[in-house]
């Protein structure tokens, strides 16, 4: 999450002022030095271009936006168009880099939304009224999932690529692909070409990224499922699984997984 651990950047968006002021003081009970900041719907959290490392969200958000965008809620405010609830906005989320999504709590008043946080990998689900010792025990758990994320990022890889030299944080790439003496990296806004050896790169990477086929090394992070044959990556693309290097990976992903 490319940040200093000490401080966490805490986000909570909850369309309801009461709610987000009772988060906002558990959390600063747990930790005062966190950064708190607060959003009344799905359209003021992504209108804002901070980035945050543990997200607390309604999952009923009903998406009402208050004025300027931000606090403020009162009941009647208009709908926002094409808000989204907590369930759909955590889905966005979880298309961006691994770097920029932040670590989601649900929060909500029914139970039968298990399934859903499940289905967008929350790291946890509070169930309204908040329990003070729960909401703690959560908290302190996030906490240190945070910490274990930047001592999970490694170092950037650092490349020749069109006569000047770039720095590469290991998140921003999906894949990199084999082509005759050059590697090609795969980034979430584009590619980037420079000469160098796949084998001494799948070394160097060893534990977050993995060997799927002679041509392709994937960031294990983005490996959104995959069979025998292929591998789908978590923007969609698809990439080829030679039968040699199937268990490896298999291996090499259960390992990653478990970290």
């Amino acid at each position: 999450m490319g940040k200093d651990v000490e401080t966490i950047r805490v986000a909570i968006c909850d369309d309801e002022a009461n709610i987000r002021s009772l988060l906002a003081s558990l959390v600063r009970r747990q930790d005062p030095t966190c950064q708190i900041t607060e959003y009344a719907g799905s359209n003021a959290y992504l209108q804002d271009e901070r980035e945050h490392d543990l997200l607390f969200l309604d999952i009923e958000l009903s998406g009402r936006q208050a004025p300027n965008g931000i606090n403020g809620m009162e009941p009647g405010d208009a709908q926002a168009p094409g808000a989204m609830n907590g369930v759909e906005l955590a889905r966005k989320l979880r298309r961006l880099p691994l770097s920029r999504q932040p670590v989601i709590i649900f929060v909500t008043g029914y139970d039968s939304y298990v399934y859903e946080a499940f289905d967008v990998e929350a790291f946890q689900y509070l169930l309204k009224p908040l329990d003070e010792i729960r909401f703690g025990d959560v908290f302190r758990r996030a906490a240190e999932k945070i910490a274990a994320c930047e001592g999970q990022q490694g170092r950037p890889l650092i490349i020749q690529s069109a006569g000047v030299s770039r720095v590469v944080a290991l998140p921003d790439i999906y894949y990199i692909e084999s082509q005759s003496h050059k590697l090609l990296l795969h980034l979430r806004d584009g590619c980037l070409e420079y000469y160098g050896k796949m084998g001494d790169l799948e070394q160097e990477l060893q534990g977050r990224f993995a060997r799927i086929h002679k041509g392709y090394l994937v960031n294990l992070a983005y490996v959104e499922q995959y069979s025998r044959s292929e591998a789908v990556l978590t923007d969609g693309t698809r990439l080829m699984i030679s039968k040699r290097k199937y268990d490896a990976f298999a291996r090499a992903h259960l390992r990653f997984l478990r970290q």
